[in-house]
């Protein structure tokens, strides 16, 4: 996926506070994101779910030295979940309630985009940021108050010659507008639709991290939409226990493909078995031996964390979790499936 840039402005018709993503130079084509964001626009939707979805207000090409760039001009958003589980949880997982809650609007989205037949296609808790109360009559100085000093760092060459024109002439520290967890309701919205796709337009690779990918991605089928419901249960997985279902550290598509035949206890389609004997041949490894249920549990009630969720509510957070990670696409429950669930009606 292209690189790309995030500022903060304030400007246009409506004076108000906005962030603008640069995209790198794609020879002039329009970005997926911004055909997938317009195509939204033209849907009159009473959905609940697009409300959980980064709005496109604006969008525009610069030509600078390194070619033609999309910019594309969207509401201002706060924290990622990542992010705020750092700042004010110490990276370790977030209160049950609010993961509970987090989860059901990601699900509400991720209805939303399929039923208007698009599919993310890099879904993952960097994804979801959190909705922020108006600032657009804050002055230039008040909104820096809140958001803080940017530190700046200039460029150089380790040669000490100039710069190229291409270059950029300094550096800013990526930061965040603060979110206010006193508030009675927290909103998040999907953001980063860079690798969404529509029906008509699938690409023929996504760049979903690799702990998250789903499997037919890995044995090289077409992907659909049904990837973003792999990456739906990885994430309420994530959002419950503060990690994802897979082990991240040195993961490579051998050593994940083995843990979702050890973790998720789901026969591997008849069209992949040739393809994984070579794999598994060529990169044997040690079985782990437990289930997702176990491991969920396990990682839950560690005993050193604040466990607020009851063993009812993890038992029943294992079987959502197990509906949707079937290595078969098509077994895959929905999102309005999911959302069906008492789990996520009692509240």
């Amino acid at each position: 996926m292209p690189s790309k840039g995030m500022r903060g402005l304030r400007g246009g018709r409506e004076n108000r506070y906005v962030a603008v993503k640069i995209s790198v130079s794609e020879r002039g084509e329009r970005s997926r994101e911004i055909k997938v964001l317009r195509a939204l626009e033209t849907i009159d939707s009473g959905h609940p779910g697009s409300r959980h979805l980064i709005q496109l207000l604006d969008h525009f090409q610069v030509t600078g030295p390194n070619g033609t760039h999309n910019c594309a001009v969207l509401e201002l958003l706060g924290s990622s979940v990542p992010d705020l589980l750092d700042a004010r949880f110490g990276g370790e997982r977030l209160p049950g309630k609010l993961a509970k809650a987090i989860a059901k609007q990601a699900l509400l989205g991720l209805d939303y985009l399929h039923q208007q037949g698009i599919g993310h296609g890099d879904l993952h808790t960097r994804n979801l940021a959190f909705a922020i109360p108006p600032v657009h009559s804050l002055s230039g100085e008040e909104f820096m108050q809140k958001l803080g000093e940017p530190e700046i760092g200039l460029v150089r060459r380790n040669d000490g010659k100039p710069l190229e024109p291409s270059m950029p002439r300094y550096l800013v520290r990526p930061t965040s507008y603060p979110v206010d967890l006193s508030k009675p309701s927290q909103s998040i919205k999907i953001i980063d639709v860079g690798e969404s796709f529509l029906d008509d337009d699938v690409p023929d690779i996504l760049h979903t991290p690799l702990p998250l990918r789903a499997p037919e991605i890995i044995f090289g089928e077409k992907p659909d939409h049904r990837v973003d419901l792999w990456s739906m249960g990885c994430m309420l997985f994530e959002l419950i226990v503060g990690q994802p279902p897979f082990d991240s550290s040195m993961i490579t598509p051998t050593i994940l493909v083995r843990q979702m035949l050890e973790t998720v206890d789901d026969e591997l389609p008849d069209r992949w078995q040739q393809t994984w004997r070579t794999m598994d041949s060529a990169s044997p490894g040690e079985e782990s031996g437990s289930t997702l249920q176990e491991w969920l549990e396990e990682m839950y009630f560690d005993g050193e964390r604040n466990s607020d969720l009851t063993r009812g509510d993890i038992s029943h957070v294992g079987r959502l979790v197990r509906r949707m990670l079937r290595l078969e696409p098509s077994k895959r429950a929905s999102a309005e499936e999911i959302l069906r669930d008492s789990w996520f009606c009692e509240d």
